[in-house]
């Protein structure tokens, strides 16, 4: 099971998207012994999660919950525990930055899996359920490959997400590219997700069924 800070989305992840944006002098040289203290608040995210563990602190220890809960996201004091514990060398005040994008592109990728999950049936057990999620950037996916050999850039990061559907896991892949930056907002870092199930016979059918919709 994922540690307490566990999110779908780990250090290692944050750390490559923050290399996406240069930082001012200012924020680069600003150190924790000047910075204000790092929160301790933790978002509860919308995607919903499937197992009862200690680590999903939306619900009281001690406390016998009827549902799982929520994925519950990481603190900025977290956030940079888990950065520093993997030598990412974080800058405290990067952190205020890092984790509202953090929990952001998360969103945004579980909107697109309920998406992909319209008409599949889970709407008669409450809906899709995260299963569990790992990350790996130096594994391109066979679409991003293709595209690469075509000229464009590579995605910067990769995720895979396993998704609970009334008791059958669905496999999706999620591609993370660099957005273009809003001239007037340079400072704003900007992403595209490129999320879909995986290739297998109930990826297939996805895929298959969303381009005839598109069609009919």
């Amino acid at each position: 099971s994922q540690p307490s800070e566990s999110c779908p989305v780990d250090s290692t992840a944050r750390a490559k998207w923050l290399s996406q944006q240069t930082l001012s002098t200012t924020t680069a040289t600003t150190s924790p012994a000047n910075h204000p203290p790092l929160g301790t608040h933790r978002e509860i995210s919308s995607i919903p999660r499937t197992s009862f563990t200690v680590s999903n602190s939306e619900h009281l220890p001690g406390s016998q919950p009827e549902t799982p809960g929520n994925w519950i996201y990481p603190s900025e004091e977290m956030f940079f525990a888990a950065m520093k514990r993997k030598a990412h060398d974080p800058k405290a005040a990067d952190m205020r930055t890092i984790v509202p994008i953090h929990n952001a592109v998360n969103e945004r990728a579980w909107m697109e899996i309920k998406k992909w999950e319209e008409g599949w049936g889970s709407e008669k057990c409450g809906g899709p359920k995260l299963a569990s999620f790992s990350g790996d950037s130096s594994k391109l996916t066979p679409k991003a490959r293709v595209k690469t050999w075509l000229g464009y850039h590579p995605p910067f990061d990769r995720h895979d997400w396993t998704v609970d559907r009334c008791g059958k896991k669905v496999e999706y892949v999620i591609d993370f590219y660099s957005g273009k930056q809003d001239p007037k907002q340079p400072e704003k870092l900007s992403f595209y997700l490129d999320v879909r199930p995986k290739i297998s016979v109930e990826g297939v059918k996805m895929r298959v069924g969303r381009w005839v919709g598109e069609w009919v």
